[in-house]
């Protein structure tokens, strides 16, 4: 028995030094990755266009409240309750709007870049299978990053046919 212990004490520290430790910045990557600028362009349309409907709804609500105000003085008491409550509808149609168009670009953007992060990932996945790494640690997260780990950034690059 005290050899078997004897033995695995000096077995361990080398299985643990045979390990190979990577590092890569998915940031960086990500924001190198050419998917990422199509995103980005899909996105601004997409924003653009929840812009103009809601520069338009606002366009809208001005020129209803400045005719509003013009004739409020010559208003009977009745028109004047339906005008506001009338103004009041369309500011709350127009919050309503602009949450909803949040909701919805941040939903398309996520849908936009799963798949673009999947690939980051299956690519890292790639190298670290290929060439043999025990673990690739985001650098972004990491406190100290010793000489022995090696910068799997390149590889992955050529992975996903980045220069």
């Amino acid at each position: 028995m005290k050899k078997f212990i004897i033995a695995m004490m000096l077995i361990l520290p080398l299985a643990v030094s045979a390990q190979k430790f990577g590092h890569i910045n998915t940031q960086e990557l990500f924001a190198q990755m050419p998917e990422v600028n199509q995103v980005k362009q899909k996105m601004d349309t997409i924003q653009g266009q929840y812009e103009n409907q809601l520069a338009s709804m606002n366009e809208e609500f001005q020129k209803k409240y400045q005719d509003y105000q013009a004739q409020e003085a010559t208003m009977a008491e009745a028109v004047k309750q339906i005008r506001q409550q009338e103004l009041q509808e369309m500011q709350q149609r127009i919050q309503l709007f602009y949450q909803t168009a949040e909701q919805d670009i941040q939903r398309k953007q996520q849908e936009l870049l799963t798949p673009v992060h999947e690939k980051m990932t299956k690519a890292i996945e790639a190298v670290g299978t290929r060439d043999g790494y025990t673990y690739i640690f985001d650098s972004a997260a990491m406190v100290h990053i010793g000489p022995d780990a090696v910068d799997v950034t390149p590889a992955v690059k050529k992975e996903l046919g980045i220069k």
